[in-house]
């Protein structure tokens, strides 16, 4: 019975824990099951034992199924009509209130989307004064955001005027200029196991909590409630609605876009 219990989810659970800081507990088991077996299955491993010693025993591996995992996909200004509001109507009602500009990119993968807030305000709001932190859980998606260094693909939802006023032409592609780089501060975090700052203005978590349970969504909403200042906004991404925003102690500004109350 024993051996047998090595090969369910839940010994899998409780086994990677301990190596990776990263509670599948908190995520919708279906597709995280699903998402493991495939990886497991296209690398040639037919059992969770086997497969978590070959992790300790390999860094690739284990960087490359933790991205797997972390579903690290982004791009600049990833949906533009929402950009478009950010820029239109969510700053400038911000920059009224207050500056500097307090923002997070909690989830930041790759550091595009941190990237395309520092660019924003830079291009559309020269005089703002703003701080920028950025997390993610993934060290190796961090070292990549510092290096700042992207491809074509990483460019289809940018304007082509962008390209050149804020990148530089590298081999492979674009490499993000020292101005941008410098106003943003990446971080290592798991959002949900670690305590957050306070006193944000705009929080951008976009397409990070699709795969979390209710409890895990319910609950992270609530800290990044208590991160905010009143009157701060959460932008989320196309795939996230907060329903039963009033209990969370939001309200719906614009699409994808929450208020939290004052």
């Amino acid at each position: 019975m024993a051996i047998l219990d090595t090969n369910t989810y839940e010994w899998f659970v409780k086994a990677f824990h301990p190596k990776s800081g990263l509670d599948l507990n908190f995520y919708k088991q279906n597709q995280m099951e699903r998402r493991i077996n495939s990886f497991m299955s296209s690398r040639g491993y037919k059992n969770y034992p086997d497969f978590i010693k070959a992790l300790d025993q390999d860094k690739d591996l284990y960087d490359a199924f933790f991205k797997h995992l972390t579903i690290n996909v982004t791009q600049f200004f990833r949906d533009t009509n929402q950009w478009k509001t950010l820029r239109e109507e969510i700053l400038p009602k911000l920059l009224e209130k207050k500056v500097p500009l307090k923002i997070w990119s909690a989830g930041c993968s790759s550091g595009q989307e941190p990237y395309s807030m520092a660019i924003t305000l830079m291009e559309y709001f020269p005089q703002a004064r703003f701080t920028i932190l950025a997390t993610d859980i993934d060290v190796n998606v961090l070292e990549q955001a510092k290096k700042g260094i992207y491809k074509e693909a990483d460019f289809a939802s940018t304007a082509p005027e962008i390209i050149p006023k804020y990148f530089t032409p590298v081999d492979g592609g674009y490499q993000i200029k020292e101005q941008v780089k410098r106003a943003v501060t990446f971080q290592k975090q798991n959002l949900l196991t670690d305590r957050f700052d306070s006193g944000f203005d705009l929080l951008a978590c976009r397409n990070v909590v699709i795969y979390f349970t209710e409890d895990a969504k319910d609950m992270l909403y609530r800290k990044f409630s208590d991160s905010l200042n009143p009157g701060g906004i959460l932008f989320t991404g196309s795939t996230e609605h907060l329903f039963g925003m009033s209990h969370l102690g939001f309200k719906l500004v614009s699409s994808f876009f929450y208020q939290k109350q004052l």
